[in-house]
């Protein structure tokens, strides 16, 4: 076998063995794609099954001289660990050369985020005279209400909002659902934007269930949820660079600042780990800092 093929049944195991999202996996092959790269380049082509833990050093010391930053060399060192273990599992290898392959030290960069008088500033600058104003007030009160990654709010169905107990069903990474509580004023936001605008709609076939439309009557974009963020951000001089996933980051952070206990708050954000909820733990001591700082006689 050659690189693409191993990479092509990487994809197909990672797709259907593993039911990663899509995003996923394609992150997966260009990393893959990266040390096949190298090995074209400084390794006359060798096969991954042939490859050493000392080639693989060298691999991690190229892309380090290429300017890659720890967090890239983390993942690409992530995804190298799960080819060889798919490797190992499919009986294609008997040992693992990334076995001890070390991850670089990276430090974890706290996420910015919104308070909430800079959300509701974000609500009311939304034009409402406009067409699409009340969808993307909608837009905004589900994503600060409920937490959802982009590729969740896009593709949220009508079918899957549960009013009657405050609840929606999202569709998270590797297909995974969850349940996530819903707030009244985003409930009433979405019933105003489906019952009252989205009803007059022209829906093209095959996306009757989406709740969020664009113009043309088919499901929205990610990029078209970063692009009205961006416009609402400019419209009111606010300074800080945010993109929906700052939305998610503001209500992690706001449950926990308020005491919400943090296996509640995993389970809502659809986190795998808890370790990966902690970092809002982290900007609740920056918060008790702050105050400590600001307020106490002593400071």
């Amino acid at each position: 076998m050659n690189w693409t093929q191993y990479i092509k049944s990487f994809d197909s195991y990672l797709r259907l063995e593993r039911g990663l999202a899509d995003n996923s996996v394609d992150s997966y092959v260009r990393d893959l794609e990266k040390l096949q790269q190298f090995c074209e380049l400084e390794k006359s082509d060798i096969e991954p099954i042939s490859l050493t833990i000392d080639d693989l050093h060298d691999f991690i010391y190229w892309i380090a001289n290429l300017g890659m930053q720890a967090s890239s060399q983390a993942r690409i060192i992530s995804g190298i660990h799960a080819f060889y273990r798919y490797l190992l599992l499919s009986d294609q290898i008997t040992k693992d050369p990334s076995e001890l392959l070390s991850q670089p030290k990276v430090g974890r960069k706290l996420p910015d985020t919104l308070s909430h008088l800079e959300v509701e500033a974000l609500i009311a600058a939304i034009d409402l005279s406009k067409a699409e104003g009340e969808r993307n007030k909608a837009i905004l009160e589900t994503l600060y209400a409920c937490g959802l990654r982009v590729s969740e709010l896009v593709n949220l169905k009508i079918s899957n909002l549960y009013f009657k107990d405050d609840f929606i069903k999202v569709i998270g990474k590797g297909s995974k659902e969850r349940l996530v509580p819903i707030g009244n004023a985003a409930q009433k936001q979405i019933n105003i934007y489906v019952h009252e605008v989205r009803v007059h709609q022209k829906i093209q076939l095959g996306f009757e269930d989406f709740v969020f439309l664009n113009r043309r009557g088919r499901s929205l974009t990610r990029v078209m949820i970063f692009t009205i963020i961006k416009d609402l951000a400019e419209r009111i001089g606010l300074k800080k660079t945010i993109s929906p996933h700052t939305f998610r980051h503001s209500f992690a952070s706001e449950l926990v600042n308020r005491g919400a206990d943090l296996r509640a708050v995993q389970e809502m954000l659809g986190h795998e780990s808890i370790t990966t909820t902690e970092i809002y733990t982290h900007l609740d001591r920056d918060y008790l800092r702050s105050v400590i700082l600001n307020f106490h006689p002593r400071s």
